[in-house]
């Protein structure tokens, strides 16, 4: 019996609409969590910042916020046909990810912030809003299609080729 495997086309057009869907989710997640990051570290027109001088506890906060966004279009949308193994696991894998992902982002934030001590907020965006960021995408798209949302694998199927039926001497003659 011969498997018949995907083709590498089918497998690289497959990858592509997954790369595009986390690509959109993600864009979204971004927007909520740079637009908060900066309200909270910098204010808004009239809104102070609320956590002023404190751009990883900023940058914390925006991002908790911004993985519940993704985490909801990234399970019903982008790995909607895959599983989690049970919610809660699959909940404690995205949360461990997204913690390992936040971690990556905040590193040049504090190389920025606290060794080259650049305070403004261009730097500000472009450690963390573009490099870090950047960083943690790259990370989180192989983590979640890898961990977070296996594919099922299919089921093991055993072929056992059966020779033809011999015919056995009946010694009853």
């Amino acid at each position: 019996m011969s498997v018949m495997k995907e083709s590498l086309s089918a497998r690289m057009r497959r990858l592509a609409a997954e790369a595009f869907k986390f690509l959109t989710v993600g864009g979204l997640g971004y927007i909520v969590d740079v637009g908060l990051s900066n309200v909270l570290a910098y204010g808004l027109g009239s809104i102070p910042p609320l956590l002023e001088g404190s751009p990883i506890k900023a940058k914390i906060v925006s991002t908790i916020i911004s993985m519940a966004v993704v985490w909801m279009g990234n399970r019903l949308w982008t790995y909607g046909d895959r599983t989690t193994g049970s919610n809660l696991r699959g909940i404690s894998l995205f949360i461990a990810v997204n913690m390992a992902g936040m971690i990556i982002t905040v590193i040049p934030l504090g190389v920025t912030w606290y060794l080259l001590d650049m305070r403004d907020q261009l730097t500000y965006n472009i450690s963390t809003n573009i490099i870090g960021v950047g960083l943690a995408m790259i990370f989180r798209f192989y983590a979640y299609r890898t961990w977070v949302f296996k594919e099922a694998s299919p089921d093991a199927e055993v072929v056992v080729e059966m020779d033809e039926p011999s015919t056995v001497p009946d010694d009853r003659d």
